[in-house]
């Protein structure tokens, strides 16, 4: 009876974990494709946001890293995964936003920049 009711108990707190983060993954893919009144920089702040909320929902429900009793080891493995998701994340907005500035040209200037390297032997 005890293994039914502790069973039945881990199967809701699975509906559970895959419902939000389901509908955290929806929402974002609806702010994505709709149209939004967000600025770039708010958007992306969202987004991040979204990221690190799932990433909190999937090792609570999912890796069941819960606050409780979590040993040393568990709990640097979870910050370094925080860093890791940290570091991705910002390196990534940062790398688009430099070549977006890079690459910045108008088809005019980039066909002018293309003739330009071809008549210098590449």
């Amino acid at each position: 009876m005890q293994k039914t009711r502790e069973y039945r108990r881990q199967q809701l707190r699975y509906a559970y974990a895959y419902v939000l983060a389901g509908a955290l993954s929806i929402a974002v893919y609806a702010l994505a494709v709709g149209s939004s009144t967000f600025t770039d920089t708010a958007f992306a702040v969202i987004v991040l946001f979204a990221a690190a909320l799932q990433l909190y929902i999937q090792s609570r429900y999912f890796l069941h890293l819960d606050d409780k009793e979590v040993p040393r080891w568990r709990l640097v493995s979870y910050a370094f995964t925080w860093l890791t998701l940290l570091i991705i994340a910002v390196g990534s907005i940062w790398i688009m936003n430099h070549l977006n500035y890079n690459m910045g040209m108008s088809p005019e200037q980039m066909d002018q920049y293309m003739n330009s390297q071809s008549l210098r032997g590449f």
